[in-house]
Formats: structure tokens, sequence, C-alpha cells
């Protein structure tokens, strides 16, 4: 079974700063929620797929490390040493513990099953009570980027709002993940058990996997320059990671938005390109959405 994306992790210093860079973007960024351990966030909600603006709220919630186990906040904290940007790819699950298994079937390095609630406002102003199952699995040749599964264990209907996925720059959808990597085809066997994607199109400049709702394109950085004409940031890690989101939009409406912000941009091959370093470390690539 082929997976989709569920949400991207963007690791953010500050949220608020964050918020206010999606929204004089023409985001509509759902309100600030708080993590039972140490971490917050605000969405991006699109069409069957989210963007999460994630920081630490309070550090001293941060369970300590307990070896065997993945810690989700421990491991966004530790980015954030680092630096910004896109931390986590999370895959859409309907069955974590099946998903556990068999991600340990194809010899993945997996963690025990993390279960967790958060409260998430309405936007009628109530409250209502989520809660999630995750499965978390581990790169080693991309040990600075995470990768889990997130079953929605709620009601859709007290998580997905219309209006929160209203955006008045037009963006509707995620169209695909863009990763660099020295070498690509490295990546092919571990994103392949992980997306469930087997059919791969590998080329000299990277490698191609449809997923269920868009692709995953693994990149050399100068193929993402050559295509995109993005930037690889400086402190990215050697070994790579999320690069950049393409994302499906209304392209008059981004730009009428952007002429606006104040944030450079620019067009190649008739795309909007943020670079990385204009956006909290992950670069955007806007496109018209498909009919």
């Amino acid at each position: 079974m082929v997976r989709g994306v569920d949400h991207i992790v963007l690791a953010v210093a500050d949220l608020d700063m964050a918020r206010d860079l999606f929204t004089s973007l023409g985001f509509t960024v759902t309100p600030t929620a708080f993590h039972p351990f140490g971490t917050k966030n605000a969405l991006v909600q699109l069409d069957g797929a989210y963007l999460e603006l994630l920081a630490v709220d309070d550090e001293n919630q941060i369970p300590v490390a307990t070896k065997g186990c993945f810690s989700f906040p421990r491991f966004n904290l530790n980015f954030l040493t680092r630096r910004q940007g896109a931390s986590m790819m999370v895959l859409r699950s309907e069955d974590a513990v099946g998903d556990i298994a068999d991600f340990k079937a194809l010899g993945l390095e997996t963690y025990p099953q993390f279960d967790f609630e958060r409260d998430a406002r309405q936007p009628d102003g109530s409250s209502k009570r989520l809660s999630f199952s995750n499965g978390f699995l581990s790169h080693p040749l991309m040990k600075e980027t995470g990768f889990f599964v997130c079953q929605h264990k709620h009601d859709p209907a007290s998580f997905w709002h219309a209006i929160y996925q209203q955006h008045v720059n037009g963006v509707k959808d995620l169209l695909s993940i863009v990763f660099v990597a020295e070498n690509p085809s490295d990546h092919h066997e571990f994103l392949g058990g992980f997306t469930g994607q087997r059919e791969m199109r590998s080329t000299s400049a990277g490698v191609e996997m449809a997923i269920r709702n868009g692709t995953v394109d693994i990149l050399t950085p100068a193929a993402a320059k050559a295509f995109f004409n993005l930037d690889v940031p400086g402190d990215m890690a050697e070994e790579g990671g999320i690069l950049a989101l393409k994302l499906g939009a209304d392209l008059e409406a981004f730009t009428s938005i952007l002429e606006r912000s104040g944030i450079a941009w620019s067009v190649h091959h008739g795309d909007i390109v943020i670079q990385p370093d204009a956006l909290c470390g992950v670069g955007l690539i806007v496109s018209n959405s498909p009919e």
C-alpha cells in the first residue's frame, strides 16, 4: 500500500514570528496549541495534508531521553540547536501498529508506538480533544531528518475545518516534498519502504517517486538549483534533508500577496520560488494548481 503525506514538521525558533511570516504570505494559520511534552504548534491546513509550525514551549517539560525510544520533542529541540527548517516528514496511517510491523519486516529501524492527546481550539471558540498514534523510524543515511506515520484517532471534523483551509494566497495543496542529497539513489530503499512506493524514476539528477497525494523528489544540489533555482542553506546537514515544499496555488493571487509582503522571491520556469533562508529554513515552490 502506497502511503500519503499527513504533514511536514517545520521546526521554528519563534512560533509567533513564524505565524506572522506565514500570515504575511497569505496563509490561514490555526490557533496555537500545546503538547503535553513541552512543544507547541500552529498549523497551515491544505487539501488533505498540512504544515506544522512547531516550536519549543517549555524545555523543562521535555522528557529525558530513554534508550530505545524516539522522543519527538527532544528530536526537534536538538534540530533547533543547529537550524530552523523542515525537520520531519510524516505520512498518514490508518493503522500505526500495522505500519510499525511492516517497517520492522522490511528491516527498517523502528521504535515503540507513541500515543498522545492534545486540545484544539475550534473555529467557534470551543475546544476538542484530539488523539494521535505515531510510529517513528530512523533513516541511517539521514539521521537529522525525522520520519514517522501518524494515525488520527479522533473525529476528523474536530481537526479538519474548511475555514482553516481557505488561504487568500490561493494555495490549495501540497504537490511535492523536495529533498536534497549528494547521492539521491542512496535513499531510494529507505524512502521506498517508508512510503510503500517501490516504483520510482531515477536519473543522474535524482529520484522521483509518486505517493498517494503528491511526489517525493530527492535531488542533487546542482539539480535543485537547475530545476528550481533553490540554494541549499549553509547550515543544512552535509547528509542533506528536506530542502523545499512545492505547493499548488492560484499564481495570480499568490503573486499579489508576495508583492505586498516584502519577502524576497523569484520566478523560475514559471514557478514562484522563495529561498529557504527567507522562510524559516524551508524553500517554497509555488505552481498553478492542477485542474
